[in-house]
């Protein structure tokens, strides 16, 4: 590994660490693509109701970290806030005044685990499965 030059500590100093990725940090609220579980836009995290598949995926990996949008109003964010406390998982609102991003949550691990897809499109409940008909008289005589 190439030891630094004068210019390049001079620059970390003024500026901070050289990051990794920083526009793709930028986008998707501080963390990196390859650690993400799930994540929901704005306009998704606006809805009244919570998506179901972030609440069985904070379930699922009790030791993930929520990244919520800070540029939002937190009204809008304190049902997932509400949600993280609940499972105990830890939550970060990020707030970039310089670069507002569309994505308005985002469930991540601290390693990378390469889920292909990781946009929910639209909410899905498990609702219980109908009863199996017992043949024709359950067919025409339904209760």
């Amino acid at each position: 590994m190439k030891k630094p030059n004068v210019e390049e500590v001079l620059q970390q100093g003024i500026l901070g660490p050289l990051e990794t990725k920083p526009d793709e940090r930028r986008k998707f609220l501080g963390t990196l693509r390859e650690r993400i579980i799930v994540s929901l836009k704005k306009s998704q995290v606006a809805e009244a109701d919570i998506y179901p598949q972030v609440e069985q995926e904070m379930k699922k990996n009790p030791q993930a970290n929520l990244f919520l949008n800070g540029n939002m109003d937190y009204s809008t964010l304190s049902k997932y806030v509400k949600l993280a406390a609940k499972h105990n998982l830890e939550h970060t609102i990020v707030t970039n005044k310089e670069h507002d991003t569309v994505i308005g949550l985002v469930l991540a691990m601290d390693h990378a685990i390469d889920k292909e897809e990781i946009y929910i499109t639209k909410k899905e409940f498990n609702l219980p499965e109908p009863p199996k008909s017992k043949g024709l008289f359950s067919k025409l005589f339904k209760r």
